[in-house]
């Protein structure tokens, strides 16, 4: 399996458990205060990775630029971005909806990546995007719209402009962080990533702490009160970032983003064996066509 492959599917996977422990969250902080935990805890996190790579695999940390530095940054205020349009899209009333088409940041970021990178991938590759985002929108919107007009009605609503907006700002974050991840001089692509992660991290924390700091001053002492909760979320989104970083720096965004998909199968399955849900008819066929999707992807690549 190439490493890109595993590293993203494990994204996935620590993405779900991530957003699950979040839950206990909600109602100890604030949207932005929520945000900042992921950033503040997740920085030792990731200086711990660099360092047990650097002691058990080896290898040097990379000299970086001013470039890498502009990188990181458009990066890092791109989740921030994307994170709150989605929140705005989960306000009007549509949280399947502005869900539904955050997901399609995988096709945006192969269009973005053809026209400004030059980054082409084979028709296969192609129809496994779509399908794979497909099966996504399938999942999110089976038994909300069952037909076209409602199909476009449901993309005119503000909560399904703010998710393609926010699928945007990912898809402009992710290939942000696969060019800071090339400009660095270092041999080891993993080792990249690692620094990548801790360097974003760290401004992620500044930017959007000092917004905490000039709009929400009383939510500050929160985020030290809740640290057992906090640091859990801080460490999973490290991990989870790691991993994408790691898929970033091996593969083109819209085919690591593709296969990330995956994800709603994580989070069909948590549903299932922990919560205890039922799964639909429509869960069974969206995942099944996710699963496709990726297929499809891999056969291509």
């Amino acid at each position: 399996m190439p490493i890109w492959v595993g590293a993203t599917i494990l994204a996935g996977l620590f993405q779900t458990w991530r957003t699950a422990l979040q839950q206990k969250l909600r109602g100890q902080l604030s949207v932005n205060a929520a945000a900042v935990v992921r950033y503040l805890y997740g920085v030792p996190v990731g200086m711990l990775f660099v360092a047990l790579y650097l002691t058990l695999i080896g290898g040097s940390l990379s000299s970086p630029s001013w470039t890498y530095a502009l990188y990181c940054a458009l990066g890092g205020l791109g989740q921030i971005i994307g994170t709150n349009l989605l929140i705005m899209s989960f306000g009007h009333r549509g949280f399947a909806v502005g869900t539904a088409y955050s997901k399609t940041e995988a096709v945006q970021a192969a269009f973005i990546a053809l026209i400004f990178l030059g980054e082409s991938f084979a028709p296969l590759a192609w129809l496994g995007i779509a399908v794979s985002v497909g099966g996504t929108l399938y999942l999110s919107l089976a038994g909300r719209v069952t037909s076209a007009r409602e199909v476009l009605a449901a993309t005119m609503q503000p909560s399904a402009i703010y998710g393609l907006g926010a699928g945007f700002a990912f898809a402009l974050c992710a290939l942000a962080i696969r060019a800071a991840t090339q400009t660095l001089d270092g041999p080891d692509a993993t080792l990249r990533a690692l620094e990548t992660l801790v360097v974003i991290n760290m401004m992620q924390t500044v930017m959007q702490g000092g917004w905490l700091v000039a709009t929400e001053r009383s939510s500050i002492p929160q985020l030290f009160s809740t640290w057992r909760s906090s640091a859990q979320v801080g460490a999973l989104s490290a991990c989870g970032s790691a991993c994408w970083f790691t898929g970033f720096a091996y593969a083109p965004v819209a085919l690591v983003r593709a296969v990330g998909q995956v994800e709603i199968l994580f989070t069909l399955l948590f549903s299932r064996f922990f919560l205890r849900e039922r799964m639909k008819r429509t869960d069974v066929i969206g995942a099944l066509t996710v699963v496709a999707g990726v297929v499809l992807v891999l056969l291509g690549r």
